[in-house]
C-alpha cells in the first residue's frame, strides 16, 4: 500500500523534466503548437493565423466565442474567424493556444477554483493596464498565463501540490511553500516556461519581479494579485493597494475593478474552457 501523500515528504523535482514536458504537450496539440509559433512572427497575417486555428475546431470556437464576448464589446457581430483574430488580438489567440498546449483548459487537472483566480488575475490586469502604461490585450495574456507555473507543479506532484494549493490560500505564503517545497515558485516556473516559448520580454519580467516591493515593472501583477485575493479568499488579509502598486492606485479605485471582475470572470471563463 502506497503512503498518503504529506508535505513533509517532497517529491523528486527535475525542472528540465518539467520544461520538456512543454514540448511533449506540443507534439500532442500540433495545431496549437504552430499558433503560438505563428502568431510570434513579424510576418503573420490574420488571414494565416485564422487558417491555422481553423484546423483546431475546438481552440477556433474559444477564439469566436471570446471576441463575441461582452467583454470585446462587439456580441454577435463578429461572424468570421479571421475577424475574431483581429479582434482579440494575436497575443490573446497565441495565450489561447498556449492555454490548450498545457491542458489549462481540463479542469480536472488543476487545483480547485484555479480558473476563478485566473479570471479575476486576467480581467483586474486588463482593467487596470492603462494606469501603468500597459495595453489591456497584454495584461489579459499576463493575467491569463501567470498561473501555467502552479498548473505545471500540480501535473508533476498532484496531491502534494492540492494539499499545498488547499493550505496556503494566501499568493505570497504559497510562493513560499512552493519554492520550500520544489525549489522555485509557480510564478518563476512560469517565466521560465514562457521564456522557453520567446514569449516577449515585457511579459516574462512582471512574473520576476512581483516579489520586489519597490519594482514599477512588478506593480501591476502585484495588485492584481491583490485584488484577486479580495475576490476569492475570504480569509484574505488586505494589504494596501498603494503599497502593493507603487502608488499608482487608490483603495477608491478598488471597487470598481472588484465590480467588474464579478461580472465579465464567468463569460471570460466560459470562452476559455469551451
Amino acid at each position: 500500500m502506497s503512503a498518503a501523500p504529506s508535505l513533509a515528504v517532497p517529491p523528486t523535482f527535475d525542472l528540465e523534466r518539467v520544461l520538456a514536458s512543454i514540448d511533449t504537450m506540443a507534439a500532442q496539440r500540433p495545431v496549437a503548437a504552430q499558433i503560438v509559433s505563428v502568431a510570434n512572427a513579424d510576418e503573420a497575417s490574420a488571414k494565416e493565423l485564422s487558417r491555422i486555428l481553423a484546423s483546431d475546431v475546438a481552440l477556433a470556437g474559444r477564439v469566436m466565442k471570446l471576441a463575441n464576448s461582452a467583454f470585446y464589446g462587439m456580441r454577435g457581430r463578429v461572424t468570421s474567424l479571421q475577424f475574431a483574430v483581429t479582434v482579440v488580438g494575436f497575443a490573446t489567440v497565441r495565450t489561447m493556444a498556449t492555454v490548450a498546449l498545457t491542458d489549462l483548459d481540463d479542469e480536472s487537472r488543476l487545483p480547485e477554483d484555479f480558473w476563478e483566480v485566473s479570471t479575476s488575475l486576467a480581467l483586474a490586469a486588463s482593467t487596470l493596464a492603462p494606469r501603468f502604461a500597459e495595453r489591456p490585450q497584454d495584461a489579459l495574456c499576463l493575467g491569463l498565463l501567470a498561473q501555467l507555473g502552479v498548473a505545471l507543479l500540480h501535473h508533476n506532484d498532484p496531491d502534494g501540490y492540492a494539499e499545498l494549493w488547499h493550505d496556503e490560500r494566501s499568493f505570497a505564503g504559497r510562493r513560499a511553500a512552493e519554492v520550500q517545497r520544489y525549489g522555485i515558485s509557480a510564478l518563476r516556473l512560469t517565466s521560465v516556461a514562457l521564456e522557453q516559448w520567446s514569449f516577449p520580454p515585457g511579459m516574462v519580467l512582471p512574473l520576476k519581479q512581483v516579489d520586489d516591493a519597490a519594482s514599477f515593472q512588478g506593480a501591476l501583477l502585484r495588485a492584481v494579485f491583490e485584488i484577486a485575493g479580495r475576490l476569492t479568499d475570504r480569509d484574505h488579509e488586505e494589504i494596501p493597494i498603494e503599497r502593493v502598486s507603487c502608488g499608482q492606485l487608490r483603495e477608491r479605485d478598488v471597487l470598481p475593478v472588484l465590480d467588474q471582475v464579478r461580472v465579465d470572470a464567468e463569460e471570460l471563463r466560459r470562452a476559455m474552457l469551451g
